[in-house]
């Protein structure tokens, strides 16, 4: 095929761009060689006439179908267009970040945390093929661990890239993914130890740049270290040049490393206050950058984190502090100033505060440290010199000081954390992850520049090595011709730094010359290379830098400084000083060692798998780049003594824009990291390989009749290729492969497309041809029926009369009539016969219908009468034993009984004694309570006399106080006509005063009412109380006494108001004569007043003896001092009324005080009345209790006296029974006599009879042969004769399968009757053990009935039936036997479902009914132990578990359904309700019981789960189910190893078979159905899960056709269900997510309607997972259309709302909560039989 043929029309090429590097334009006409220009139509519709050339043709664009590949060597077209093109398809549109390029992983950094890295990720890459899912770092971990596990050798992992590439991080997942895959309950820790390392790197090593937030300044290897069982037990970490320069200087924008930040951010924290440190901002060493702080970092929380993996790694606060102090130290050095003294001189104060907290923290003199910071000194042969430095001198002096003390620290700390993971025991294998730095070119390059470079030159010839080996194993291994293939070595550019006399080793030269400097090292280069070395330039305007071509580009790098980072050295005094250090720490970082030790530790040996040059190590001190060169010695024969995997990180933007793809940039790392060049090397060879199988199923549309009639597919391939590419070149023929060119797929692609197009065109014209000969056929019909019609009529018209149609009509009507008679004689007929048949039939059916049931009648009444017969002997027999055992029981109960009531009787006599003693004593106090309460009536009596009399005398004042009122009134109207305006104002006076009077007095005879009534109430209720109590008796009588005492003292004080009353009337005289001077005035109102004077005389007279009345009984000098004098004197003056009436309402005041005291005092003499009578009548209530108690326990005496004498009537019973016993006994001896005698006699009998018979031959054979050898001529006749009783007789010898069926019998007999000879020997055992327990019983009635004199116990029947008599001892042959011994396989057969379970409860109801606690806490414990130890024992062993999943949940139910529960008797018969527990509640072990199933269910589950996992992938989505529909598409490097799989084919049967099996075993061993759904319900969900976890990681599996192919699995475990009736267990919808996934592939998806579709169908796929399968989808051929990213944005708009979870993958290991459902046995305890096989006959059914 010719190279011109490729450009034809509408195919696609790829010409250069200066903005997207390439871009895609199509060819508008075919090239012809000799063209010079080709003709292109852009993307964007513009035409050009491209210029070519025969030998630079623009590369041609792959196929659509190729394009998104996992792996860009599966492309047909491999070069640099087509790897950038694949890569934006994948990264910007389908949102995927890794990418395969032959045996290197390419990742892209997102800048966006993806859910691509949980746990559920990591599981699903376990143990997974490289190739079988998408690209992924975890996929490149799990290569190198699965090809150290299986071939016992060391991997490594290189990880490059540029800054900000996220090579860290893809370290970190790497490392991240063996402590996951690897962990183990032994070294439960070590795995966070080993991430936990990182964390405290990235503190110390990484800082912030211009491209990366977290940039890592170091070179790190770590190696993971495994043992035997691939398990992490160890790790070890190499670093490499480290970038010291960044802690004394930091561009702009840049900061300096980590920790210095986070120290500052915790500076304020009591715990670092001693380190005096402030802000960031305050020290020369970090603010340099002028940025100190990271969007979106902070330093405070980091610090807490860097400290807590401190500690995680076993680093003490002490050892962190030392680390602190190092750390602040440096950063108070850098402040400390120097200042200039003169021309050549320079000084640092001593005062300087930043020295001396650095010289407190490090333990220095700050003196010493003050003078060497300005100071050096110069020792000669002769002398020593102390020369004085500037202040740049100094300041560097400073910082070299600054950088070997972080360098010393950083080493320390690698140290340390090399040490905290040492590990112990041997290391069998490990893996080494190394994060590298990438290839560098900076616009300014310096020394660290040039060792990262050269220490990737080192890297791309191992990588190229590789790659080369790699390709060569795989040719060989298919027998394909290896031809060398052309690829760019770069050894050149190693030995122009590496060799002698290279770059380096001048270097080296130059340093150890006291005046050595940059320029006269730079000159040596020019010398010694400049037009020598191909590879080395001298720049055209420049004499400070040299060119170095490296393998990815060419690179200056500026000579300044080269020198003194390479010597990286700190003036001696200094260095002495920190010798001298009193901090232990700075002290031992100086310390010098006797001996170089390599800081990589020799706890790994490894070997070389090629000779590298060793470099040359004469110089005698060690500089950097030696230091660097020997690490990198040392790495490299690391690495080749490994298996390599290889990841490259690629930045895809500077601007950190989430999924920006700049071209540019990208093109530039492609080169730089060697991907395009891996690229060049595969596509010089057979980049495209195809499996024979898949080429036939890709190809086979462009294969003749002639080729697919072949039997050999892979001759076919062959025929086909040689008819289809004629140069033989393009293609080898391997043994499992076809490999091809590059080209050479797209060109089969085009044939391909052609051929389609071609065979679409031919279906189109046929299917057309059809159609329009169809519609041609149907006219033509049409025409024909019309015509047809027409013509018909025409003839009839024509042809037909009337005549004709009435004869015509008249046949019609007589065949009508004929056919019906015939008919209908024939129908009569069968009729008949049908009848005939039917009575004959019902008849014989009826006979034989009644024949059958009368039999049935005959045979229930035959099997009532034995059934009856056989339960009557089975209950007297049943009922004679529960006899026994009560009498046992009763016995025993009564003993302690009467032992108990003795007890009782001597307490109870005691008792009667005492309370006979209490009884007399409380009689003697009622009786003397009586008296005194007939006194106290007496007393009432008397009381209420006098107060009658007081109401009677006050009633009696009243009336006469009112009519003296009356006559008032009638004297002051006279008065009032005699002086109108005195007697106005007096009457004025006069009514308010009566009134207010009158008033008083009723409200004073009210209250005095109340008061009595109160009183008397009062009284009342006490002498109520006062019956029954004799103390209130005699308090009664002392307050009566002291009533009269008062009552005498208020009648003397009656006496004395009345002298005083006397006296205030003589003392009234004084009015008389005001009067007289009044007359003086007015003669005319004498008469008047003097009548008035009277009046008042008499009132005042009046209200004195009222006075007197009310204030009797009550004490008058009280009342007479309550009056003052002024009220006395002024009693006769013209107001001296109303002085008396407020006299008498003071008089009422103190009344009712004196009265409310009384009344006080009464109540509380009332109270203490109270107690007393409270608590004699508890005294009382007591002594009747303990009378009724006496009462009642005297007459349960007599009832139980009563009762025990009846119970002695019972004894001749017990006697007769024994006597009974004995017979039975004598019998049973008799007729096992008798039964072995006939054994024997039936033994004998066979031997015997069989004895007779060979002797009879013996005897007849000698005969023969006396008779032969005397007639020898009768022989023959005597040997006819004899024959036949010969054969007869001889049967043993000419009849073995005889002797042997007559020896079985015999030998079946015989055990049978040894058998009931043994049951029988047990029955007569039992029964003499129970004669003699029954003696010994009736012999302890007797006794006890006699001291119980003849006490009878109450007859009443329990019944223990459903149980299993066992001994204590023999509880462990139990639980062995039921337990631990027992195999399910082939005990389930014909056995009751759950039969250990019952068994189990049988004999816990045997020890619930002894009442042994103990007893049933052994037996409960012993059994959960036991289950739990055999299910320990055999874990995977489904069958087992199962087994005891069955049989614990039996156990659960029948503690549930015999517990005596009503939620659970409710379901129970009659007779399983008196089989419920009686004395324990196990409520709690039925708890316990529930979590051991729970624990047993989990485990059962976990075994289903990791036998159906492996065949879950090939069976629900690599198979085809519908065979046909898929397409196969070309493999990537990945899938070269192994091209056929030689594991087993699982198939979509493989599947339900496995489901069935796991159904059966379930249903086997009588699980609950209910559990059972619950089973099926977890496998269907994990069915469902795993197939959507591998789907969403296997962009391949992502088309239309293969949802077709998940659509049918699903409907056939659908059908499963169905065949299984398990549909209600809702398995069916754990399949929802997969089922809509299968949709999500099939339906359209270009429109805005199908975007709402999708958000509105989907529900049960997240949105994470739906926007994963839509950028993840990939068409299978040409007919298929991509998902527009347009589309998936609209759908990701619509489902923003949703509050989905971020997850990407199903959690596989999700359990659904199991519930273990009640459900009652209908089995019968009492009809348990228990199967020999257990080996159980200890135990014994009651």
């Amino acid at each position: 095929m010719a190279v011109a043929e490729l450009y034809a029309q509408y195919n696609r090429v790829w010409i250069p761009d200066p903005e997207e590097v390439w871009k895609s334009a199509e060819i508008a006409k075919d090239y012809r060689a000799g063209d010079r220009v080709l003709r292109l139509l852009l993307e964007d519709g513009m035409e050009l006439e491209y210029p070519v050339d025969p030998g630079s043709l623009p590369p041609l664009r792959n196929p659509d179908i190729l394009v998104g590949e996992n792996d860009l060597t599966a492309l047909s077209y491999l070069h640099e267009p087509a790897v950038l093109h694949n890569l934006r398809i994948r990264f910007a549109e389908s949102k995927l970040i890794y990418t395969y390029s032959g045996i290197i992983l390419v990742a892209m950094n997102p800048y966006k945390q993806l859910p691509i890295y949980g746990d559920a990720i990591i599981h699903a890459y376990s143990g997974q093929n490289m190739g079988d899912m998408d690209p992924h770092i975890f996929a490149v971990a799990e290569e190198a661990y699965k090809q150290m596990a299986r071939n016992n050798r060391n991997q490594s992992i290189i990880v490059s890239g540029e800054s900000g590439a996220g090579k860290t991080v893809s370290a970190r997942y790497a490392m991240r993914y063996f402590a996951t895959v690897s962990k183990s309950s032994s070294n439960a820790h070590v795995e966070d130890k080993v991430l936990a390392s990182n964390p405290i790197t990235e503190a110390v090593g990484n800082a912030k740049t211009t491209r990366n937030d977290n940039s890592s300044r170091f070179g790190k290897y770590t190696e993971i270290s495994f043992d035997e069982r691939n398990q992490i037990i160890g790790a070890n970490m190499r670093t490499y040049l480290l970038e010291k320069s960044r802690v004394v200087f930091q561009s702009e924008n840049e900061r300096n490393y980590h920790i210095f930040y986070q120290l500052c951010a915790s500076a304020q924290q009591s715990e670092f206050k001693h380190l005096k440190l402030g802000s960031a901002e305050e020290f020369n060493y970090t603010r340099m950058g002028g940025n100190t702080v990271i969007e979106g970092v902070n330093d405070r929380a980091d610090m807490v984190e860097t400290q807590k993996t401190f500690t995680l790694l076993g680093f003490k606060k002490d050892f962190q502090m030392d680390v602190f102090k190092i750390l602040a130290a440096i950063l108070h050095l850098g402040n400390v100033q120097v200042t200039t003294v003169g021309n050549e001189r320079s000084s640092v104060s001593e005062d300087d505060s930043h020295l001396k907290v650095f010289c407190e923290l490090l333990g220095l003199e700050t003196s010493k440290v003050a003078q060497w910071l300005c100071n050096r000194k110069i020792v000669t042969s002769s002398e020593t010199v102390v020369k004085p430095m500037t202040r740049p001198q100094a300041i560097n002096a400073r910082d070299a000081l600054a950088k070997k003390i972080y360098a010393h620290l950083f080493d320390f700390i690698v140290e340390q954390i090399n040490q905290a993971l040492h590990f112990s025991g041997k290391q069998h294998t490990f893996i080494g992850v190394l994060d590298i730095y990438g290839f560098e070119t900076f616009d300014v390059n310096s020394f660290e520049q040039f060792c990262i470079n050269y220490a990737n030159e080192k890297l791309q010839q191992q990588f190229n090595l590789h790659v080369f080996k790699l390709e060569q194993e795989e040719y060989m291994k298919e027998d394909i011709p290896w031809t060398l293939i052309d690829f760019y070595d770069n050894q050149p550019v190693i030995d122009l730094i590496e060799a002698k006399m290279g770059i380096l080793e001048l270097l080296d030269e130059e340093c150890l010359l006291p005046h050595g400097t940059d320029e006269n090292w730079l000159q040596k280069l020019y010398n010694n290379f400049v037009n020598k070395n191909s590879l080395f330039e001298k720049p055209r305007m420049s004499n400070s830098s040299f060119i170095i071509q490296h393998f990815a580009d060419k690179v200056e790098y500026q000579c300044e400084g080269f020198l003194e980072k390479n010597r990286d050295t700190v003036y001696d005094m200094l260095v002495e000083i920190l010798r001298a250090s009193k901090f232990h720490l700075c002290a031992a970082f100086f310390q010098e060692s006797p001996v170089p030790s390599s800081p990589f530790g020799a706890m790994i040996t490894v070997k070389s798998a090629k000779q590298v040059i060793k470099p040359n190590t004469k110089h005698f001190r060690t500089t950097v780049g030696n230091k660097f060169r020997s690490s990198l010695y040392l790495l490299m024969e690391t690495l080749n003594a490994t298996t390599p995997h290889y990841v490259r990180c690629i930045k895809p933007n500077d601007e950190k824009m989430p999924f920006e793809f700049d071209s540019k940039r990208i093109v530039q790392q492609l080169r730089a990291c060697g991907v395009l060049e891996t690229i060049r090397i595969s596509a010089q060879s057979y980049p495209s390989r195809w499996t024979y199988l898949e080429f036939y199923s890709r190809y086979g549309i462009l294969m003749t009749q002639q080729e697919l009639s072949l039997s050999d597919k892979k001759e076919v391939c062959k025929v086909v290729l040689h008819r289809l590419i004629q140069d033989s070149n393009q293609y080898q023929f391997g043994r499992t492969k076809i490999f091809f060119r590059a080209g050479q797929v797209a060109y089969l692609e085009k044939l391909r497309l052609d051929k389609l197009r071609q065979d679409c065109i031919m279906i189109q014209k046929h299917v057309r041809g059809w159609l329009q000969r169809r519609k041609f056929l149907r006219e033509r019909q049409a025409a024909l029926t019309i015509q047809r019609y027409f013509r018909g009529q025409q003839t009839v018209r024509k042809a037909i009369t009337a005549t004709a149609l009435k004869e015509a009509w008249a046949a019609i009507i007589l065949q009508k009539y004929c056919r019906g008679y015939l008919v209908r004689n024939l129908y009569q007929l069968i009729r008949v016969a049908t009848i005939t048949i039917q009575a004959h039939t019902r008849g014989f059916l009826a006979r034989r219908r009644y024949r059958k049931l009368l039999q049935e009648h005959k045979a229930v009444i035959l099997q009532k009468y034995a059934r009856a017969w056989l339960a009557r002997r089975r209950f007297q027999n049943i009922r004679r034993f529960v006899l026994n055992i009560q009498l046992t029981y009763r016995v025993q109960r009564l003993q302690k009984k009467l032992e108990d009531q003795n007890r009782e009787n001597h307490g109870l006599v005691e008792k009667l004694t005492s309370l006979a003693a209490l009884r007399v004593g409380d009689l003697e106090k009622v009786q003397k309570l009586e008296a005194e309460l007939e006194k106290a009536a007496t007393h009432r009596h008397s009381y209420e006399e006098k107060g009658r009399r007081y109401r009677d005398t006050v009633e009696e004042r009243l009336s006469k106080l009112q009519k003296h009122n009356a006559e008032l009134e009638l004297q002051r109207e006279r008065a009032e006509q005699m002086l109108q305006e005195k007697s106005e104002e007096l009457k004025e006076k006069m009514d308010k005063l009566t009134r207010q009077l009158f008033d008083d007095v009723q409200k004073e005879e009210q209250q005095r009412l109340v008061l009595e009534k109160g009183f008397e109430l009062k009284t009342q209720a006490y002498e109520k109380q006062i019956e029954s109590l004799r103390e209130e008796i005699k308090a009664l009588k002392d307050e009566r006494s002291q009533l009269h005492h008062q009552l005498e003292e208020g009648q003397v004080t009656s006496d004395r108001l009345k002298g005083e009353v006397a006296r205030l009337s003589k003392q009234a005289k004084t009015i008389s004569e005001f009067e007289k001077e009044i007359e003086l005035l007015q003669a005319q109102k004498i008469d008047v007043e003097k009548h008035v004077q009277s009046q008042k005389r008499e009132m005042r007279e009046r209200m004195s003896e009222v006075t007197k009345q009310l204030l009797e009984s009550y004490d008058i000098e009280d009342v007479r001092s309550r009056l003052s004098v002024e009220d006395l004197e002024h009693l006769n003056e013209d107001g001296e009324l109303w002085f008396a009436y407020e006299g008498l309402k003071k008089a009422t005041r103190v009344l009712e005080s004196h009265f409310q005291s009384q009344k006080d005092c009464y109540e509380k003499e009332i109270e203490g009345l109270n107690f007393k009578v409270v608590h004699l009548s508890q005294e009382i209530n007591h002594l009747q209790k303990l009378f009724r108690e006496e009462t009642d326990i005297n007459e349960s005496i007599r009832h139980e006296v009563t009762r025990l004498t009846s119970e002695n009537m019972m004894i001749p019973d017990f006697k007769q029974q024994i006597s009974e016993l004995e017979r039975q006994k004598q019998d049973l001896e008799s007729r096992l006599k008798e039964q072995a005698e006939k054994i024997e006699g039936k033994l004998e009998e066979p031997f015997s009879h069989l004895n007779r018979i060979r002797e009879e031959e013996r005897m007849q054979g000698r005969a023969v042969e006396a008779q032969s050898e005397m007639h020898p001529e009768g022989k023959e006749r005597l040997v006819g004769a004899i024959h036949e009783p010969h054969e007869a007789i001889k049967f043993p010898k000419k009849q073995p399968e005889a002797e042997e069926e007559v020896e079985s019998i015999l030998q079946q007999e015989a055990s049978r009757l040894s058998l009931e000879k043994r049951d029988l020997e047990e029955e007569l055992d039992m029964k003499d053990r129970m004669i003699r327990r029954l003696q010994d019983q009736v012999k302890t009635l007797t006794k006890t009935t006699e001291k119980a004199n003849h006490v009878h116990l109450p007859s009443g029947s329990r019944e223990y039936l459903g149980m299993l008599e066992y001994k204590k001892e023999d509880e462990g042959k139990l639980i062995q036997n039921l337990i631990l011994d027992l195999k399910p396989r082939g005990v389930v057969v014909n056995m009751i479902p759950g039969l250990p379970a019952h068994i189990l409860f049988m004999c816990v109801r045997y020890a619930d009914s002894l009442n042994d606690a103990n007893m049933l806490k052994s037996l409960m414990n012993s059994a959960i132990n036991g289950i739990k130890h055999v299910v320990k024992e055999h874990f995977e062993d489904l069958e087992m578990l199962s087994f005891w999943l069955s049989n614990t949940c039996h156990f659960l139910n029948c503690l549930k359904q015999y517990s005596g529960e009503e939620e659970f008797m409710k379901y129970n018969s009659p007779q399983q309700n008196k089989n419920c527990l009686n004395n324990f509640d196990l409520t709690e072990y039925r708890q316990i019981l529930s979590d051991v199933a729970i624990r047993i269910y989990h485990q059962f589950i976990i075994v289903m789960e990791n036998n159906l996992q492996p065949i879950i992938v090939p069976g629900m989505l690599e198979y085809e189910s519908l065979q046909g529909i898929s397409g196969l598409k070309p493999t990537g490097f990945r899938k070269r190893s192994s091209s056929i799989d030689d594991t087993d084919a699982y198939t979509m049967t493989s599947i339900l078979q496995q489901l069935s099996y796991f159904y059966s075993t379930m249903c086997q061993n009588g699980l609950d159905p209910e559990i059972v759904r619950q089973a099926v319900k977890q496998l269907f969900y994990l069915v469902g899960a795993v197939t959507l976890n591998s789907l969403l990681l296997r962009k391949d599996m992502c088309s239309c056709r293969k949802g077709m192919q998940i659509r049918c699995n699903i409907s056939f475990l659908e059908e499963w269900l169905k065949d299984k009736n398990v549909q209600s267990s809702l398995a069916k919808e754990t399949l929802e997510p997969l089922s809509q996934a299968a949709w999500l592939l099939q339906v359209k998806k270009t429109t805005d309607s199908d975007a709402k579709e999708i958000a509105q169908c989907c529900t049960s796929l997240s949105a994470v997972q739906i926007i994963k399968i839509l950028n993840s989808y990939t068409p299978i051929d040409d007919f298929e259309k991509r998902v527009n990213p347009s589309f998936v944005r609209k759908v990701q708009a619509l489902l923003n709302n949703r509050g989905d979870s971020a997850q990407l993958m199903l959690d596989t290991k999700y359990l659904f909560q199991v519930t273990f459902p009640f459900t009652a046995s209908p089995h019968a305890l009492e009809m348990t039989q228990i199967p020999s096989s257990f080996k159980l006959g200890f135990l014994r059914r009651l």
